[in-house]
């Protein structure tokens, strides 16, 4: 059938069961949007506004991570196109799946400094899985179906289509093709008949002898350490192996931030996180391990702060889907290239008969987990805030952090129970992500509790979004930790700066319970436990009414995150205990 191209945008997103897109519109891209209005593809494929193009790419970003689906964002060009550049990198650096359309300007005005032109292909080459500059319609069709496969394949990741505005009013032949059949057709097929694998089309079969290696050093290991990353989170069907990997062998485990999920948070083998901010139990053990098995994670900074010296005196093993991520960061002893839950499931049948007893060293380290926290009705304390978010939503919670002090203290105190539960921006720190983030979870999950935690720094980024959650009934809860501080630059600037304070104090505007109410949103600040109990209590009654609701909490300013070690340290050189 003959239709014009923006037609095709929309099938092809049909195709791919696409039912919500999160976007901005602008001149380039109006023939899209049209489509939404002119043939009634947005009573088919929901349409949420947001008030910045930054919150609709961390919304279609959110909606990825919570859904285990592709999100989907629009943009129009110039400034609209790079106002998705953060969102962008934030999903690359955390491998979820997002793909990102925007219209150029047409092929004519191409490279003559026109109106709100810009090269977004160039500007986001090293932040994508793959980008495309669309000049021919009858290429459309494929290059999206295309963009989708790598974007959920392999390591997942964003992608970007950029069409040219005369390629939108075009009309052109297309052919529906059901999903199932894409891989049999076109650039699709092509790419899948090469080796692909540095889009990671092709997931490797674990080589079989390496997992036998793997076993034959766990058989050997007195101490070891299992460390769990995003890898398990991301890989479909991996974390029922990973939960059974883990009861089989009864060895201690450590999480990365991005890890968060794979493991019940509260389980009697878990240490904590592991690295900067990590807990002691976590920290000792890689030091003292003997062999240390990473599980999808990327050795950052962050988990390993001195390459030089973290697990020496283990033997290093990494399972990884992507090979670039071996010897990065970290040289090991053993890897073994693979999908998280295909590795996993060779291990487990290996093993599941063999007795292991790992009791003593995993007593050992557990022994010098932190001892719980003090409880203080007069005042606001981190800790207490998160347990109480979580009696009270039994644990249930999807939880859309920001970056900062706060995102580190949920990553501690709040037990995730499942993968998708926590949302946060792990590897590119991007402070404005939660509440976009919170909206895409939200309209993916419409029958779950969404939490936004944030600060009162990372707030001031993202506000404007109240007015997106206000206007499409998202009932989102938002924590404010609010210490009038940048509070993490300040606690860095309190423990290797000599206490020189410079521009990290915020005490400034706007009143955020009036700014709730100017969403029409209601609100509450809250200074005691007592306080927080009621507030908690009456946002989840304006929830059933599909309202949010937000708290400011009133937190001292000299409040820390702890543990911490120095960056380039070794990981038991803990700063702050």
């Amino acid at each position: 059938m003959k239709i014009s191209a923006s037609q095709v945008v929309m099938e092809c997103l049909l195709e791919q069961g696409v039912d919500t897109v999160f976007g901005y519109p602008g001149g380039t891209i109006l023939n899209i949007y049209d489509e939404l209005e002119l043939h009634g593809y947005g009573k088919k494929i929901r349409h949420i506004l947001t008030a910045h193009e930054q919150g609709a790419s961390h919304a279609a970003d959110g909606y990825a991570r919570s859904t285990g689906k592709v999100g989907v964002c629009f943009a129009t060009s110039g400034p609209g196109a790079t106002n998705l550049v953060t969102g962008i990198a934030t999903a690359y650096m955390d491998s979820s799946p997002v793909v990102f359309i925007t219209v150029n300007v047409g092929e004519s005005l191409i490279g003559k400094d026109t109106f709100q032109e810009v090269d977004i292909t160039g500007i986001t080459l090293p932040i994508t899985k793959c980008n495309y500059l669309v000049k021919d319609a009858t290429k459309l069709a494929d290059i999206i179906r295309e963009a989708f496969a790598i974007a959920r394949s392999g390591r997942p990741g964003p992608v970007l289509i950029d069409i040219l505005k005369n390629v939108t009013s075009e009309e052109v032949d297309f052919t529906p093709l059901p999903l199932s059949e894409h891989h049999r057709h076109g650039r699709l097929a092509a790419l899948l008949a090469r080796n692909s694998d540095g889009l990671n089309m092709k997931i490797p079969e674990p080589d079989h002898g390496d997992v036998d290696k793997l076993v034959s050093m766990l058989d050997e290991a007195k101490k070891p350490l299992i460390l769990v990353g995003g890898g398990v989170i991301r890989s479909k069907g991996a974390v029922p192996e990973f939960r059974d990997f883990i009861k089989q062998v009864g060895a201690p485990v450590a999480t990365t931030v991005m890890g968060g999920g794979a493991c019940p948070g509260d389980s009697d083998i878990i240490t904590g996180m592991i690295g900067m901010h990590g807990s002691h139990a976590s920290n000792y053990a890689s030091s003292a391990c003997d062999l240390l098995i990473a599980v999808g994670c990327r050795f950052s900074d962050r988990v390993t702060c001195d390459t030089s010296t973290f697990a020496k005196n283990a033997k290093v093993v990494h399972i990884d889907i992507d090979r670039a991520e071996i010897d990065k960061n970290i040289v090991t002893d053993h890897h073994i290239i693979g999908d998280a839950r295909r590795v996993l499931e060779l291990l487990n049948e290996r093993i599941y008969l063999k007795d292991y007893d790992f009791s003593a060293w995993r007593e050992e380290v557990l022994s010098i987990k932190e001892p719980p926290l003090v409880h203080n009705p007069e005042k606001l304390l981190p800790h207490e805030i998160l347990h109480t978010i979580s009696d009270l939503t039994r644990g249930e919670a999807i939880i859309a952090t920001d970056v900062g002090q706060h995102q580190m203290w949920s990553c501690q105190y709040f037990h995730f129970k499942r993968p998708g539960q926590l949302l946060t921006s792990g590897g590119f720190g991007t402070m404005g992500f939660g509440l976009g983030a919170a909206i895409g979870a939200k309209m993916g999950n419409p029958e779950k509790t969404v939490i936004h935690i944030t600060g009162d720094g990372s707030f001031r980024m993202n506000c404007n979004e109240l007015s997106t959650e206000e206007f499409y009934r998202a009932p989102i809860i938002t924590f404010i930790f609010n210490n009038h501080r940048l509070g993490m630059v300040r606690q860095w600037q309190e423990l290797t700066y000599d206490k020189r304070y410079y521009m990290t104090t915020t005490e400034r505007g706007p009143d955020f319970v009036k700014l709730a109410d100017a969403n029409g949103l209601k609100g509450s600040r809250v200074t005691n436990q007592e306080e927080l109990e009621a507030a908690i209590q009456a946002a989840l009654e304006e929830q059933e009414k599909g309202l949010g609701y937000v708290i400011d909490c009133t937190i001292e300013e000299g409040e820390l995150v702890r543990p911490m070690v120095n960056g380039g340290t070794h990981i038991t050189e803990f700063l702050v205990n």
